[in-house]
């Protein structure tokens, strides 16, 4: 085992934000580095990953998880290469997938470390494509919203990491038709052209109610919702009778100060048939095989496609986590602590 570092820099949150969460409610702070101690495995972390969920964990409200604790390390997705290990069948050199991001050297749980194969992806997209946002897009099609061949399918936030996929797949699956929301021109191309989505539309750039139905004029079937709001009022509009939506994220009003109004058009659920569920995809890790298997396979064919904006060093973590809450990632955010 080589010497290991005597300490390592990990991002901690130092207050709770009041809406937008600025530089000063988080600390870049130096840690002590140990070797692990019996049943873990001292990870240096490769890349970590940024996520809208983790604008939730800021508050310190009771949720599906334990808000972030101040003047402790933030975590989240990881994947790093092992440095030391006190743990059955794990190998210094051996690549894992974990949750202790935000910070430069993590000493996982054993248990709670997956090996993955470098050799089938580049290992930052196990925390996109083939991790838990790739997890999140097929679990929330084809099993929340029972997701059939024929269906129109319309996703908002469709550049984001979760809608890009939610897309493709419904593409892959023989939809009638796939409709994408996003906020630039620029992604709306990127939709059509590299994702292939039969439409898209900027959501600055008119009523988002009128340019979804001029983008489906026989309606949607399937609504994969990221953003809330307008959207999906929009999309309750223009549903057809037993449309389903799957309630992914309403990243449009994480940061909201004030109560969201919440769809004037609610009573057209009941005539119209519709279903709306809300998903975690801690819900769904049963399909985590079948998953893998469809997906590695899909890339490995051309059939679906990835992007990835990358942020390099652990210096620019906060500045990755509000450049993806303002959009300005296409695909996965990731940090890559080279």
């Amino acid at each position: 085992m080589s010497a290991l570092p005597a300490s390592g820099r990990e991002w901690h949150l130092v207050a709770r934000p009041h809406g937008w969460p600025e530089a000063e409610d988080f600390a870049l702070r130096e840690a002590e580095v140990t070797a692990p101690a019996e049943g873990r495995v001292l990870v240096r972390n490769l890349h970590f990953s940024v996520d809208p969920y983790m604008r939730g964990r800021m508050n310190d409200v009771k949720s599906y998880t334990p808000p972030f604790e101040l003047d402790h390390p933030m975590d989240g997705g990881a994947v790093g290469e092992v440095v030391a290990s006190a743990a059955e069948g794990f190998e210094v050199g051996d690549h894992v997938l974990h949750g202790l991001g935000w910070r430069e050297y993590a000493s996982v749980p054993a248990q709670h470390a997956v090996k993955v194969d470098a050799s089938l992806a580049p290992l930052s997209a196990y925390l996109g494509v083939l991790g838990m946002t790739g997890l999140t897009a097929y679990a929330g099609l084809f099993e929340v919203a029972s997701f059939k061949e024929g269906d129109a399918v319309f996703v908002s936030g469709a550049a984001g990491a979760v809608g890009s996929q939610v897309g493709q797949m419904a593409r892959i699956k023989g939809a009638s038709r796939v409709i994408g929301s996003a906020g630039s021109d620029e992604k709306v191309k990127l939709l059509v052209e590299k994702y292939g989505f039969d439409a898209a539309f900027n959501y600055k750039n008119g009523p988002v109610g009128q340019q979804l139905k001029d983008a489906a004029p026989d309606g949607i079937d399937v609504y994969f919702d990221n953003v809330g709001g307008d959207h999906l009022e929009a999309a309750i509009s223009s549903f057809n009778v037993g449309g389903r939506a799957t309630i992914c994220g309403m990243i449009a009003q994480y940061n909201n100060t004030e109560a969201t109004p919440g769809p004037r058009n609610l009573a057209l659920v009941i005539g119209k048939r519709l279903r709306l569920t809300g998903m975690l995809v801690n819900d769904h890790k049963h399909l985590q095989q079948q998953f893998t298997e469809d997906v590695s396979g899909w890339i490995a064919s051309g059939e679906l496609k990835y992007d990835e904006t990358v942020v390099e060093g652990i210096e620019h973590g906060y500045d990755a986590f509000a450049g993806m809450l303002r959009g300005e990632n296409t695909g996965k955010m990731i940090v890559s602590l080279g």
